[in-house]
């Protein structure tokens, strides 16, 4: 018989612990608005609303959780998107093919990503230096190929973004009696495949592990035999491919390019990693998290919308209340957490 302490569960790990959290604010957040302002908040609608509109973002997040994890930082993938963007729309409205216009994105993206990589890992130059240049090279590089937006007219390209997957039983019937279902885009399943593809990579494949160990303490990953170079190097390389990724959901979405296209995505990106659990210090973190901190994100700028906040400052004033309130509530609980071990 197996004796009673073995059935003893294991406690969560930070990270565990840090998304546990995130998800019960979110739930309660949203409960919380179904109940006092109603409306959009009582249909399913509303969170495909929010998918839709943040799946090039849940992507960017992904990438950019890994950096976070691995100890880094990349503050350009809001311009590599803004440049994606803007190169496919151009090619496309010049005639070119669609999955060629994929290629450009994929392409775009990964350039800046081996890029990023190679002068951070191996020439060991600060992460917030390079990204920062490749920032503002991508948006000096977005003006040059066009000042003014540039709206996508192929049609091959129209017919695709203009498909929505509908479900019918999540659906709402309107005031004129018609049933509407509910509608997401593809680039919602794009990024929820991207997001279970970056999960399955850092809870079970090896490199994954390698990010955690690396960004948890450097030496020991060393010790361990972690070829850290090498590893922080496909961080970012990772992060700039699914930049790429994110660029063309992003013109699924609206359509259009524009020089000014994802300004401040990078911000949000690294808010909902925040936000989600990952830790600015490294080694903690997980896109499940991440996922729901941009859902988090967006349901209290819309709480504010819902409101009658209209004003474009007062989503800026929530969204860092909220960024500050996770931070001061991750010291909190890792610093009790860790003085109980101590105990």
């Amino acid at each position: 018989m197996k004796k009673k302490n073995d059935f003893r569960r294991e406690p969560l790990t930070d990270t565990q612990l840090l998304m546990t959290i995130t998800i019960c604010i979110f739930v309660a957040m949203y409960l919380m608005a179904m109940i006092l302002l109603g409306g959009g908040f009582l249909h399913a609608q509303q969170v495909f609303d929010m998918l839709n509109d943040n799946a090039s973002l849940i992507i960017v997040s992904c990438g950019l959780t890994i950096v976070m994890i691995g100890g880094g930082i990349d503050i350009s993938v809001g311009a590599v998107t803004s440049l994606v963007v803007m190169s496919c729309v151009l090619y496309l409205n010049a005639g070119g093919n669609i999955f060629v216009s994929v290629l450009i994105a994929l392409g775009i993206g990964l350039a800046f990503g081996l890029v990023h990589g190679f002068l951070i890992s191996y020439l060991e130059i600060q992460p917030f230096i390079v990204t920062l240049a490749g920032m503002f090279f991508a948006r000096g590089m977005t003006t040059i190929l066009s000042v003014n937006p540039q709206k996508a007219e192929h049609e091959g390209f129209k017919a695709l973004r203009d498909v929505k997957i509908e479900i019918p039983w999540l659906g709402y019937t309107a005031k004129n009696g018609n049933l509407i279902p509910a509608r997401m885009e593809l680039g919602v399943v794009v990024a929820i495949a991207c997001l279970i593809l970056i999960f399955i990579l850092l809870q079970f494949l090896r490199l994954g592990r390698n990010f955690y160990a690396m960004g948890g303490n450097q030496q020991s990953a060393l010790m361990l035999g972690i070829n850290v170079k090498k590893t922080r190097f496909m961080s970012y390389v990772i992060s700039g491919l699914l930049s790429g990724i994110s660029g063309y959901v992003f013109l699924m979405h609206t359509g259009a390019g524009n020089a000014t296209n994802a300004a401040g995505m990078e911000m949000n990106a690294i808010a909902s990693s925040i936000i989600g659990g990952t830790l600015l210090t490294g080694g903690v973190g997980n896109v499940i998290g991440t996922f729901f901190g941009t859902l988090t994100l967006t349901t209290i700028k819309k709480i504010v919308v819902s409101s009658g906040l209209n004003q474009p400052w007062w989503q800026s004033i929530t969204t860092g209340g909220m960024l500050c309130f996770f931070i001061l509530l991750q010291s909190v609980v890792l610093g009790r957490r860790a003085k109980k071990k101590k105990a």
